[in-house]
């Protein structure tokens, strides 16, 4: 089983794009005989796997939340429809006993902002306490992915190259951040989970695999792209948790598009190395 979660598509992906996204991750997995189950808080109950009629509303966003770990409780106690971030997907994997999980990027420590607090996900937290394969293009490009790298360090989060020994930048290949530990199949990360899990610690085994060469995009434009949208959402006095979907979108509006594309292609990509991580995973060896 590989889960998957639901804010990317009622909250990250404009729609038609959140469909195609839902339809390409899903048929990956079972392409690789694994079965997708997309996390949400369903009117109050935590999910892994959703019913047609309820993937068809929260694909319509009516009245569907943002939830992340802490949100929860509140969702389940209000009996709210909530789209799961990562932090709050990985929460409902390792209550669900789900060893796979498949994103775009985490979220990590953000860029600083003249007048604002520093700001982290809480995804960095949930990373660090839950014994899961969370495979990602790394963290989102927005980010400032020097001092993601090092947080993930701190927290003592493992990180695995899937065939790289870079760290990737979500939509681009190149950062010029290294990792230290690089599998070369799934069978291969499976052992080191096996091995982590032996240890008995909390915290998830991070793999990170550069997006699909044919969609990634110039670290350059996307890094200009960045800085001109963060002086933007200074001047409009964005703020919080509302700066990542604006960063994301002006992304998108200078790379023409482009960024869409690469989003969607890596969603695919990283749901179906998911699947056959965990595939092996069921391998007695």
């Amino acid at each position: 089983m590989v889960a998957l979660e639901s804010s990317v598509l009622a909250q990250g992906l404009p729609d038609p794009s959140n469909r195609e996204a839902d339809r390409r991750m899903r048929a990956a997995i079972r392409a690789r005989h694994a079965v997708p189950a997309i996390t949400a808080v369903v009117r109050g109950v935590p999910a892994a796997g959703l019913e047609d009629a309820e993937l068809e509303r929260f694909l319509r966003r009516t009245g569907v939340g943002k939830v992340s770990a802490r949100d929860i409780p509140w969702a389940m106690a209000r009996g709210l429809d909530g789209a799961t971030t990562v932090a709050a997907s990985l929460g409902i994997c390792a209550s669900a006993g789900i060893a796979v999980f498949a994103t775009g990027g985490i979220g990590g420590v953000h860029r600083a902002q003249p007048g604002a607090p520093p700001d982290e996900s809480a995804d960095l937290i949930e990373l660090s306490r839950s014994s899961v394969v969370t495979v990602c293009a790394g963290a989102k490009s927005i980010l400032d992915l020097p001092a993601t790298v090092e947080r993930l360090e701190t927290l003592g989060v493992t990180v695995v190259g899937f065939r790289t020994d870079e760290f990737p930048g979500f939509f681009t290949v190149k950062t010029g951040l290294r990792v230290g530990a690089v599998a070369d199949s799934p069978s291969a990360i499976a052992s080191v989970f096996r091995a982590s899990r032996t240890l008995g610690r909390p915290g998830a085994l991070l793999v990170v695999q550069a997006p699909p060469p044919q969609a990634a995009l110039d670290a350059g434009v996307v890094e200009e792209a960045v800085s001109k949208a963060l002086t933007s959402a200074a001047k409009a006095g964005i703020s919080g948790g509302a700066v990542t979907p604006f960063l994301l979108a002006e992304v998108e509006r200078a790379t023409g598009g482009q960024s869409l594309g690469a989003n969607l292609a890596l969603l695919e990509a990283n749901a179906a190395l998911a699947a056959e991580i965990a595939v092996a995973l069921t391998d007695p060896r």
